[in-house]
């Protein structure tokens, strides 16, 4: 992840800033909790599209699978 990106991408639902997460390919944001996958090289930045972080671990929860 280039960091001159990752100093102008902010959580799109709290306008706040993000951290990376190498391991996991993702953006985090711990002010909304959640966190954003990047797929090829390209941050996904949907709400929609994001893990929500379980706040009595501090781990992130998979999202239930579509019936």
């Amino acid at each position: 992840m280039d960091h001159r990106l990752l100093d102008i991408l902010v959580c799109p639902v709290t306008k706040g800033p993000l951290t990376y997460d190498k391991a996991r390919q993702e953006l985090v944001s711990a002010t909304a909790r959640l966190a954003y996958p990047i797929r090829d090289g390209i941050p996904v930045m949907l709400e929609t599209e994001a893990r929500r972080l379980d706040a009595d671990t501090g781990s992130f929860a998979t999202p239930p699978a579509a019936a």
